[in-house]
């Protein structure tokens, strides 16, 4: 193992998912001396930034999320032209939706889709006829859509940082940050014994982000680890070329109960991943591996949402061909938590990027750079100059109210 340089860091970023990789290429690419741990090996499938595939999209029932994603596109772009190589494979996206679901609606709106035309006109894209859109539904479709590889992605932006001068830590348990009595300098212990100072702090620890912020503050902050289960099915003979990315198949949500949402036949050939957003509370340090008895409820809706909206195009029975784990740090709003952790001990030298709440992987380079200017600066220049409005991210948003900004969608 490499020796660490002795003196201290301008930022040490605790947590090496895709958040905390984001913050230090973000504040290493402006010369600040940056440390990056990570409890486990790099590039783990304990959490909640590994895998095959994420999507983009900017539609959003909330507006405060269109502006996060396109200032993030933009960020991959410039990571992809820097790596030399591409994480991201652009597509169309599609959303559908009862026509008076507030929540569909909204999105859509926001997220300047445009409806397709009913039929089949000349006006639809080839794709359009593999939906089977429900009586009183209808589809939309933005261009704003992809799919970015997971793994590739984390293990990209921590090559940038390392590339940029940072340091990057595995096998390193963060379970202390304190400020150095009588100092300015932060803390940050492992359960190793190992001691590193910094004059500030990101903490991106995804599912243990609770426990962390309680060990270190002994406050409560509302991040709840989701059991989530991602599975891949059996697309139907004949029709395997037309669900992929080649052929221009879209991603796609649905909107209502169950909330689904895929990537194109990418991955693994002949397969396409469909999947229900959400699952039961989990705990991250011990997780039932073998995908226990509530298997059913992550997988006979989305079956039967299957057979009811893409019935000609993927087959059911049996169930998914692949099932794989995974992990989500759920808000109750599920709005993010981008702030400072604030208090006498910490101010501005602390911040947490937090409860990603299972949708914001694809706004991690843009999520990466406010966390690293709110650490550096003091504020969110970036932030402001593509309009995200930080205030829907705070903290304090729980105070006195246990469902921050949650609406009636």
């Amino acid at each position: 193992m490499a020796a660490l340089p002795s003196e201290q860091f301008d930022v040490i970023v605790v947590g090496a998912g895709i958040m905390g990789s984001c913050a230090a290429h973000a504040a290493a690419s402006r010369g600040a001396r940056v440390l990056l741990l990570e409890r486990f090996d790099l590039l783990h499938q304990r959490g909640s930034s590994h895998g095959e595939s994420r999507t983009i999209r900017a539609t959003y029932p909330q507006p405060h999320y269109p502006p996060l994603v396109r200032l993030s596109r933009r960020l991959w772009d410039d990571a992809q032209r820097d790596a030399g190589y591409s994480v991201l494979t652009p597509t169309p996206h599609v959303d559908l939706g009862p026509k008076d679901d507030p929540a569909f609606v909204a999105a859509v709106a926001n997220g300047g889709a445009t409806e397709l035309a009913a039929g089949k006109g000349g006006a639809r894209p080839k794709w359009a006829g593999v939906f089977r859109v429900p009586e009183g539904w209808t589809a939309a479709s933005s261009e704003l859509g992809g799919v970015m590889k997971a793994t590739k992605a984390v293990a990209m932006f921590q090559a940038l940082a390392v590339k940029m001068g940072a340091f990057v830590r595995d096998r390193a348990e963060v379970v202390d940050v304190a400020r150095k009595q009588g100092e300015g300098t932060i803390v940050v212990r492992t359960s190793s014994g190992e001691e590193f100072h910094g004059a500030k702090c990101i903490i991106t620890v995804g599912a243990w982000t609770s426990k962390l912020v309680k060990s270190v503050t002994g406050t409560d902050l509302p991040v709840q680890p989701l059991h989530v289960l991602i599975c891949y099915w059996k697309v139907k003979p004949g029709h395997e070329h037309e669900l992929t990315t080649e052929a221009g198949f879209p991603t796609f949500a649905s909107y209502g109960n169950p909330y689904v949402y895929s990537t194109p036949s990418m991955e693994y050939p002949g397969l396409i991943k469909i999947a229900r957003h959400g699952g039961p509370p989990c705990d991250p340090d011990s997780r039932d591996w073998a995908i226990g008895p509530g298997e059913g409820g992550l997988v006979d809706p989305v079956a039967r949402w299957i057979d009811e909206v893409m019935p000609g195009h993927v087959d059911t029975a049996g169930g998914p061909v692949l099932r794989q784990p995974c992990m989500y740090s759920m808000t109750p709003d599920e709005d993010f938590v981008i702030d400072y952790l604030g208090g006498e001990e910490f101010g501005m030298d602390v911040v947490v990027g937090a409860g990603f709440s299972g949708h914001g992987f694809k706004m991690g380079p843009a999520v990466g750079r406010i966390l690293a200017e709110l650490a550096l600066d003091g504020e969110a220049r970036t932030a402001a100059e593509a309009g995200v409005e930080l205030r829907h991210f705070r903290i304090g948003r729980f105070e006195g109210n246990p469902m921050g900004n949650a609406t009636s969608f």
